[in-house]
């Protein structure tokens, strides 16, 4: 069927009623940095206390794509970039049922990032760069991905032999080696209440 027709039309609900009956604004709160930098600790931080406010929310892990939807691809540029792109493709189509999407990706290119951004409503893409050294990020190691690079083990890793373009303005960025994991967890939240995607957390 190529089209519906109005009595069809009719039935169809829309991101707004998905997002009224929610209470919430949809949105994808997209977390990048490097490997290591503390992006799911972060990310499950953040959806844990939202959980607990009573927002609906959805997050999204590189690692469990990896595992599942992406486990075809490899770790070159362009696979990179289509890994970002499915994604980018599910995040949309969670913030389209009214959802707060947390993505927890690496995404080492800006233009991977103005993609997911691009996709979006005005407003619905919020961009935190979980920022850490990456003598920071090396030293943490919680896979042993960075010694593997070293040894030339691990081809194409980002940071080592693969470049990471940090994003030149976020909206919020997180210094995960000077904040503590909650201050940084506090600093997401106030930032939608602030943007209106959230009610303000009781203090």
């Amino acid at each position: 069927m190529d089209s519906l027709n109005p009595a069809a039309r009719s039935c169809v609900i829309d991101r707004t009623s998905r997002a009224r009956q929610k209470q919430q604004r949809p949105c994808v709160v997209w977390f990048t940095g490097l490997s290591g930098a503390g992006k799911s600790t972060l990310s499950g931080l953040v959806d844990r206390r939202l959980f607990e406010l009573g927002h609906h929310t959805y997050l999204l892990d590189g690692d469990h794509l990896r595992r599942g939807l992406n486990r075809d691809l490899g770790f070159t540029d362009a696979d990179r970039a289509e890994n970002i792109r499915r994604a980018a493709e599910v995040a949309c189509l969670m913030a389209d049922a009214g959802l707060i999407v947390l993505a927890a990706f690496i995404s080492p290119f800006r233009a991977e990032r103005r993609l997911v951004r691009e996709l979006l409503p005005a407003g619905e893409f919020v961009e935190i760069f979980v920022d850490a050294p990456l003598a920071v990020a090396e030293q943490r190691d919680p896979k042993g991905l960075y010694r593997k690079a070293r040894r030339g083990e691990l081809k194409q890793f980002t940071g080592i032999d693969s470049p990471y373009e940090p994003p030149e303005a976020p909206d919020l960025r997180i210094p995960t080696d000077r904040l503590t994991e909650e201050q940084g967890r506090d600093a997401v939240l106030a930032l939608l209440a602030r943007r209106g995607i959230i009610r303000a957390p009781a203090p």
